[in-house]
């Protein structure tokens, strides 16, 4: 029997989450592979799921959690040329339900790991990738040059700060706590600034009037939307991600008319279903080689077992968490002791 996470009704995660224990799926189709799960995190995306307030519409109940997980490949249905027993893969699947002991997958849009530390690699396929994709997808950057972001402290912020620096592009990190930026700069963010109205003078005075941001990173909205886009140079964008502020995006017409800015949207899980096989491989080995050169790291606060899930999903929604919290379904892999 497998055992998984879901909820059969809507509200906190840590209240609403429950142990179930399933039947193994049937046999292996064409194109099939059977996984085992290493480790998932828990996102902020996950904890919104269960309150119902994640994605365009809440999820039909009972519904299984669990977005992002590294497993390994138990066994290997007819015409799986590519993968074997034993190798590591993400699984990249289009829906949600990863919290889980194993599970039954295509292997279209799989492919084995190189090797690296498990629980950094049970992290690249949400954060780290959205960080490469907005500083990828919107504007050509090139060394020297800046890029601006709200929410730094996030886990994004700190996968962007990192990405960037790593190629040598300078990143102009916005809180609202002061106390963060000790932080921050410790991990290579160029400046740390204080959010409000005055913000792009104050980005004026360190950039210089001719070196402003090309590109603006938003998870807050509302008025940060606002600061950021008055911050950037003419011509430049702003990438909306998240919304953490609940509030719409604010921009200014003047920006946009007379200054050529503009305002995209970003969103992750469309960009897994427009991807090809190819594109998903591209993006997580360029991550895996950044794992590996030490220019990527995530830190992890704790590890839980599915069994103890009310606990994990406490503890990842505690603010000033200073690092990831996993479920290792299948029992502890390298990382904290469970719980610590």
């Amino acid at each position: 029997m497998l055992r998984a996470i879901r909820f059969s009704r809507f509200g906190p995660a840590h209240e609403v989450a429950e142990i179930v224990s399933l039947s193994e799926p049937g046999p292996l189709l064409d194109g099939e592979v059977r996984l085992d799960i290493e480790a998932s995190p828990i996102n902020p995306a996950d904890l919104l799921q269960f309150e119902g307030r994640y994605g365009a519409h809440p999820p039909a109940l009972p519904a299984y959690a669990g977005g992002e997980a590294l497993a390994l490949v138990r066994e290997v249905g007819p015409k799986v040329p590519h993968l074997r027993p034993g190798d590591r893969v993400l699984a990249l699947l289009a829906a949600r339900g990863n919290w889980r002991t194993s599970l039954k997958a295509s292997a279209q849009r799989l492919f084995a790991l190189p090797s690296a530390d498990p629980l950094q690699l049970a992290m690249l396929t949400v954060n780290p990738a959205t960080a490469l994709l907005l500083l990828n997808e919107f504007v050509s950057l090139k060394p020297g040059d800046w890029v601006i972001q709200n929410a730094a402290n996030s886990a994004v912020g700190h996968c962007v700060i990192a990405l960037a620096r790593a190629r040598g592009v300078h990143t102009l990190n916005v809180v609202r706590r002061a106390e963060l930026a000790a932080e921050l700069r410790a991990r290579g963010a160029d400046a740390v600034l204080l959010d409000g109205p005055d913000l792009a003078q104050r980005v004026a005075e360190y950039t210089g009037d001719a070196r402003r941001p090309k590109l603006a990173l938003d998870a807050v909205a509302g008025d940060s939307t606002l600061h950021l886009a008055h911050s950037l140079a003419e011509g430049g964008a702003v990438v909306n991600y998240g919304m953490l502020s609940g509030q719409p995006c604010a921009i200014d017409p003047g920006d946009m008319v007379f200054r050529d800015k503009r305002l995209c949207g970003f969103w992750l899980a469309k960009w897994f279903r427009d991807a090809t096989a190819a594109d998903l491989k591209d993006v997580y080995v360029s991550l895996v080689k950044m794992l590996e050169s030490g220019a990527l790291h995530m830190p992890v606060e704790a590890t839980y077992s599915l069994e103890d899930a009310a606990a994990a999903l406490a503890h990842a929604a505690r603010v000033g968490r200073v690092g990831k919290v996993l479920f290792t379904p299948n029992g502890s892999i390298a990382g904290p002791a469970p719980g610590q």
